[in-house]
């Protein structure tokens, strides 16, 4: 059967079904990183691809810019399971014509953000390719805890949240491509959220020293990363609309349902979508402060479904958001 079939993550589970359990292996596919048990503490890899014209386009983004958000992308794996980054490994496979300087802007950006958190930047591979594909592995450790945080230990009452302001990297997706016109400081913020995205590895240590029982990082959109979670801890959720915090959208003049179907759907956020108890999670927004936002409940409803609250009418389209490769 044709890959665009079964869909992205019917062939992830292909692969997980083919491969099978490793027994070294405390978690293999099927959460943001892998993790594996080692004499002093867990290890954690994750691994992750931009591809020319699939995940950016040339004209569009900087080398710099690319650099940052390739190591990003996999730092903010390793910051939903509550870890640290240690070591990158970086694969380029590039068309000959690319310019040298072009390269070492790549790797300025990206030791921008290597620095910033502490991670070697320790060798890879280059090789030629017709179009440019850039490959980044992370490996790390779990965090202050010691302990790691998985997608599939939800529970019913569970309350649901979210870390900064979900839609904000689409609609900088759309001011980079014309399709939003705002201010230049609205620009240059939404651009931001895009291009440089920041991995929450501060806030996904809190969530585990605090309690929290469940994490995934945005990278497909709000609902479809929900998802996720609901199918591999058994439950459902309810998602209130009104508590999405919309303020950023909504200051750069998108209509109200726009923002609402960017910040469900739209996708390469990079924040940490999670659940904890009541009272776990009285104590995490406590810490956290500032850019956390409740937005929902686990229910013990049909496992997988997500019933959307609040005063909006367009949740047929919201539910078929998000990105899925071979969809």
């Amino acid at each position: 059967m044709e890959i665009s079939k079964i869909g992205e993550f019917g062939l992830i589970e292909l692969i997980k079904n083919t491969i099978g359990n490793h027994p070294d292996l405390q978690l293999g596919i099927g959460d943001d990183a892998c993790a594996w048990n080692t004499r002093t503490s867990i290890q954690l890899a994750t691994t992750d691809s931009l591809i020319e014209n699939v995940h950016f386009e040339p004209k569009l983004t900087s080398w710099r810019d690319l650099g940052y958000k390739a190591l990003a992308v996999n730092l903010s794996d390793i910051a939903a399971m509550a870890g640290i980054g240690s070591v990158a490994l970086v694969s380029l496979a590039l068309p000959g014509n690319i310019q040298s300087e072009d390269i070492i802007s790549f790797y300025q950006g990206m030791l921008e953000l290597a620095q910033e958190t502490g991670i070697a930047i320790a060798g890879g591979n280059v090789s030629r390719s017709p179009i440019i594909n850039i490959t980044v592995t992370v490996i790390g450790t779990a965090g202050l805890s010691g302990k790691i945080l998985r997608r599939s230990d939800a529970r019913e009452r569970d309350l649901i949240a979210i870390t900064g302001y979900p839609g904000c990297a689409a609609a900088g997706r759309m001011v980079l491509s014309g399709q939003l016109k705002v201010s230049k400081e609205q620009a240059d913020q939404l651009l931001s959220c895009f291009l440089r995205p920041h991995p929450r590895l501060e806030q996904g240590n809190i969530l585990a020293c605090e309690g929290a029982s469940a994490a995934i990082d945005i990278s497909d959109g709000l609902l479809s990363d929900l998802q996720h979670i609901l199918s591999s801890s058994n439950v459902s959720a309810i998602i209130d609309v009104g508590k999405l915090p919309l303020k950023p959208l909504l200051k750069a003049g998108l209509p109200h349902h726009q923002a609402v179907e960017l910040a469900l759907g739209g996708g390469e956020d990079y924040e940490l979508l999670f659940t904890a108890s009541e009272s776990v999670m009285e104590k995490i927004a406590a810490t956290i402060g500032k850019g956390l936002s409740i937005i929902g409940t686990i229910t013990s409803a049909r496992s997988g479904s997500i019933k959307l609250a609040g005063n909006f009418t367009s949740f047929d389209n919201l539910k078929r958001a998000g990105w899925n490769h071979f969809g």
